[in-house]
């Protein structure tokens, strides 16, 4: 499987998971509380923080009525008018992530938008909704920059056809998110194997966006199964008004999902069985091998009676207990102590 790169770090198989801080539209509307947003990500040490910007005027048809899932009591376009993203913020928001050391990102919603976020934004992302959208994601493509697309709410044979119509512009820094279109999302409805079944299927990273308020089962599982990135929405307290801040994490619980991928990663290691090096202590003092249990002399035979598979603890190792049933019946070439190790040539 290919990487892909953004801004300094590589996304892929053998890389750190790339943690995607999601703000959203979790500002409500005020700049200041969208720059501590980004201070919270930063310290929580997650690698980018995304926030969305988007019209009300070009997502839903005229009278698209109430989303029930919300129970706002609002349209749902009222509800969106009101998360509007002033455009001014942009520059200023880029601005305070590159400070704070994150990467800045940002999901664009129409195509006027997605040409003023990639004057900023080193990475784009494709929310979940407009995944079957072919010439918005091909516009995406024709960035020539690297690119998220969410696949929530998506069957496989859409995103096959989604992933053809970016990579045919010659673009191939396409990465997937594995998604489900709920808020909140149950555990019973992640489906994380589909992480494994999107990078066997097109050889791109894949990750997961994931909307389950748990912030350790669904990210830590991912990363066990492969992720190589993942995407949580946050907020500074769930009891902020607004239609994300209820399933967000709040900013003890993003640390600690971040320091649980961590750990996760770490804990996956290189794949190959061996000794680790934190475990040689013990593999030498507690790993059975051949002992004498009484004095032999040279020239007696190794009996049950003279040796045995034993724990050494401090007394210097003898040989592995594959030896034991081979040197039975054999004689001994040099005089041995009681507990010393048998060693090769000893018989």
């Amino acid at each position: 499987m290919k990487t892909v790169k953004i801004g300094k770090r590589l996304v892929g198989d053998s890389q750190p998971c790339f943690i995607i801080a999601e703000a959203g539209s979790n500002h409500n509307g005020k700049l200041a509380l969208a720059f501590k947003l980004i201070d919270v990500a930063a310290d929580a040490g997650a690698d980018a923080v995304k926030f969305q910007i988007f019209k009300a005027d070009k997502l839903y048809v005229g009278k698209a009525g109430s989303a029930d899932y919300l129970k706002a009591g609002k349209s749902i376009y009222e509800i969106i008018k009101e998360m509007e993203m002033p455009l001014p913020w942009v520059a200023k928001i880029a601005a305070h992530c590159r400070k704070k050391g994150v990467v800045f990102m940002c999901s664009a919603f129409d195509d006027d938008l997605l040409d003023i976020i990639d004057k900023y934004a080193p990475v784009h992302k494709i929310a979940s909704y407009e995944s079957g959208h072919l010439p918005f994601i091909r516009k995406v493509a024709r960035k020539g920059k690297p690119a998220i697309m969410s696949t929530g709410a998506s069957p496989l044979d859409e995103v096959r056809e989604s992933v053809k119509v970016f990579l045919s512009t010659g673009n191939k820094k396409l990465m997937l998110m594995q998604c489900t279109a709920k808020y909140p999302a149950p555990a019973s409805a992640m489906n994380l194997r589909a992480i494994a079944e999107m990078k066997k299927e097109f050889g791109v990273p894949v990750g997961l966006s994931d909307h389950s308020t748990d912030a350790y089962v669904s990210p830590v599982a991912s990363v066990a199964l492969g992720a190589n990135l993942i995407e949580k929405h946050f907020t500074l307290s769930r009891k902020m008004k607004g239609p994300d801040h209820k399933f967000a994490l709040e900013p003890n619980e993003l640390a600690a999902m971040v320091s649980s991928i961590r750990q996760a990663e770490a804990s996956l290691g290189d794949g190959k069985k061996k000794v680790e090096p934190e475990e040689l202590e013990l593999f030498l003092f507690a790993k059975r091998a051949v002992h004498a249990i009484k004095k032999i002399r040279k020239g007696e035979k190794f009996t049950s009676k003279n040796v045995a598979v034993l724990r050494p603890g401090k007394i210097k190792r003898g040989l592995h207990p594959r030896f034991y049933e081979i040197m039975l019946g054999k004689k001994a070439k040099r005089a041995i102590s009681q507990w010393q190790g048998i060693q090769k040539g000893d018989f």
